[in-house]
């Protein structure tokens, strides 16, 4: 063990730790679950402790030798080399300042350690003088939370999106000579292509990612520079314009100063406004998985339209079964999602004064949502999409029994003589053909001409 300090006094730490005091109170006042703060969360905070080394070098507020100590130290941590030194839950105070502190003091130890000095000296690097010089907790935390979710969305849930988007517009290519029975209501309804019902869920995706685009521009607006409540007390007027000019070139990312640093402390309309987007996302994604599986659904006793890829064994009982397993996945992503939305909408509405203080749970349930939506959608594409098969004499069969193609007699016929035959095929278990000539409404070779389902599936008439 090893003796650490701050404020309120001394704290032993396990010698093998990089952490210090204040993040060893945290581990002991907030043992609550196993939630602990994102990764992501953690390595863009590194970043914002890399730049604001740098910049504070430059302004002439931080020795040269110290802040290439802390520039390295958090390299390391943004590359992940010390990811176990992290150990905090969400369940702390509500604007992150024991994550924010658990940075500050791993990076200095780490700073510290690789200039020669032993871990728990904070000499010459401290982790509030040095590593935390010219900001606050209330404003690194939201900075960085919305640096982890516009990566995360950028390196994760787009390509996932248009890898999905792609698989789909592949189907719509291959299906499009499909002609199939449509649904309303779960019933019968006119004929369309199995292509055609895909273009619907590829445009449903195309939605709902440009419904996630349109937050991305508020997530490039970071809190840096308002510091405690927003005024930037105890910084530099230089200081976040530089560190988000840093940050900006080294994550590929338009990061600019918040417009307003108090409604960016105090709200975090970005997220919440990002979480309703992804819970739309879910949403669509939800009725795709939905209508995959219940045309997969059988083979035999259910709709059978299309052949799921069988991926794995469906039953520990029941022998060769396949079970829509992707869909099922995915579906409980989307319920996940939903939730997440439901929470991060509550926690955004409890902004007091100057500051928000549910950050820690507003930044878990965003980037759980993205990571599980991008992770799904990819299982998704490359599980089920890609190695769907239409079952080609089932799609037929459906067809022929359907009674809705008598839809097609209506401008001929009028409404009430179409559903006169409806009715009466219906009720004696024959074929539309059957009915219209039994109750004499048409002659066969004109019928004929009406009840072809390939005519069906597009505007009709002169007009």
């Amino acid at each position: 063990m090893r003796q650490e300090r701050d404020s309120m006094g001394e704290v032993e730490v396990e010698e093998t730790v990089l952490w210090g005091a204040q993040t060893q109170r945290s581990l002991h006042y907030f043992a609550i679950g196993e939630e602990r703060v994102p990764l992501s969360v953690i390595h863009a905070l590194a970043r914002i402790k890399g730049a604001a080394a740098r910049a504070n070098s430059q302004l002439g507020l931080l020795d040269r030798v110290v802040a290439e100590g802390i520039i390295q130290a958090a390299w390391e941590v943004a590359a992940g080399e010390w990811d176990g030194h992290f150990p905090l839950r969400i369940w702390q105070t509500g604007s992150g300042t024991q994550s924010n502190m658990n940075v500050n003091e791993v990076i200095a130890n780490r700073a510290n350690e690789l200039m020669g000095y032993p871990r728990g000296s904070k000499n010459p690097v401290h982790p509030n003088d040095h590593v935390n010089l010219g900001q606050s907790s209330n404003d690194t935390f939201p900075s960085a939370m919305h640096i982890a979710a516009a990566c995360a969305i950028r390196d994760g849930l787009f390509p996932a999106a248009e890898s999905l988007m792609e698989q789909l517009r592949r189907k719509i290519t291959d299906f499009d000579g499909i002609v199939k029975i449509g649904r309303t209501h779960l019933m019968d309804a006119v004929p369309l292509t199995l292509g055609q019902e895909f273009s619907g869920y590829r445009d449903q995706l195309r939605q709902g990612r440009a419904a996630v685009e349109k937050y991305l521009e508020g997530l490039h607006a970071l809190a840096l520079g308002g510091t405690a409540v927003g005024t930037g007390l105890n910084t530099h007027p230089h200081f976040a314009a530089l560190v988000c000019g840093m940050l900006g070139e080294e994550l590929g990312l338009p990061l600019r100063i918040a417009e307003n640093p108090f409604s960016a402390l105090a709200g975090h309309e970005a997220l919440c406004g990002l979480s309703g987007a992804l819970r739309s996302l879910g949403m669509s994604l939800l009725k795709i998985a939905n209508d995959i599986r219940w045309m997969g659904s059988g083979p035999r006793a259910g709709l059978g339209e299309l052949q799921l890829p069988e991926n794995e064994p469906g039953s520990s009982i029941m022998p060769g079964k396949i079970n829509p397993t992707q869909s099922e996945a995915l579906s409980m992503v989307c319920v996940q999602v939903f939730g997440n939305d439901a929470a991060v909408a509550f926690a955004a509405s409890q902004g007091n004064f100057e500051l928000n203080v549910f950050k820690p749970v507003i930044a878990y349930n965003v980037l759980q949502s993205v990571r599980l939506l991008g992770d799904a959608m990819s299982s998704f594409g490359k599980n089920c999409i890609s190695g769907l098969q239409p079952r080609k004499d089932q799609i037929e069969h459906h067809l022929a029994q359907s009674l809705m193609l008598v839809t097609a007699l209506v401008p001929s016929l009028g409404y009430e003589q179409a559903a006169r035959v409806a009715q009466h095929a219906h009720r004696h278990g024959c074929s539309l053909r059957t009915a219209v000539l039994e109750l004499g409404l048409m002659e066969a070779p004109e019928l004929d001409v009406h009840l072809r389902p390939e005519t069906m599936i597009g505007p009709s008439g002169d007009g």
